[in-house]
């Protein structure tokens, strides 16, 4: 919804279009096999369709293939709800990420993807969006083994950070966290869980 309260898709005039947001929407629903959306309940609100969108995004994920991923995204990041359309590619990130083999793979889809969030006026959700996948890039190398140095672990937002110190398997990243990590709960967590390995393996 924009701030006059109308919703549909900028048609580039200032305006909206109704008719291109309904066919998205339709288009994205049926791809994703979300059937038991209501199209005219999502146009008229935005959590509803937020919700769609989600919805969209995890299936997306989970479809063995990639070929309609930018399509997805693209169509996603043409709704005036730019709130509603970060969170949904967020989601597929998130998705991806989870599934991706290592970081060569990761970064190969990612490349293809992020030039789409150029669609976004606004740059805090731009740059949320490319900052969530330089935090899957980071922790899928870790998991391939890569030992990060303390510089590269300061590029990482706080919510990475956090995640590797609950999940990581690694004595080395765990210790680099413990002193480096960038709140005392992240150090606490990371030293607590490092020292809990160290005493299970003596």
């Amino acid at each position: 919804m924009n701030e006059t309260g109308e919703t549909g898709e900028f048609d580039g005039t200032g305006g909206f279009d109704e008719t291109a947001l309904r066919r998205d929407l339709a288009e994205l629903l049926a791809g994703a096999g979300v059937l038991d959306v209501d199209i005219d309940d999502a146009i008229a609100d935005e959590h509803v369709r937020s919700s769609a969108y989600r919805r969209v995004a995890l299936a997306t994920a989970a479809s063995r293939s990639r070929e309609r991923d930018r399509a997805v995204v693209a169509a996603i990041l043409r709704d005036p709800d730019e709130m509603a359309s970060k969170t949904a590619v967020v989601a597929l990130v998130d998705g991806i990420a989870r599934e991706a083999t290592g970081p060569a793979e990761f970064r190969r889809w990612s490349a293809r993807l992020l030039p789409e969030t150029g669609r976004l006026r606004t740059g805090a959700y731009r740059e949320f969006i490319r900052r969530r996948v330089h935090d899957w890039l980071f922790r899928l190398s870790v998991e391939d083994g890569h030992v990060p140095a303390r510089a590269e672990l300061a590029e990482v937002t706080d919510w990475m950070q956090r995640c590797l110190a609950e999940k990581s398997t690694s004595p080395a990243v765990l210790a680099l966290l413990a002193e480096s990590g960038s709140t005392r709960k992240i150090r606490n967590i990371a030293e607590d869980r490092a020292r809990k390995r160290g005493t299970a393996t003596r």
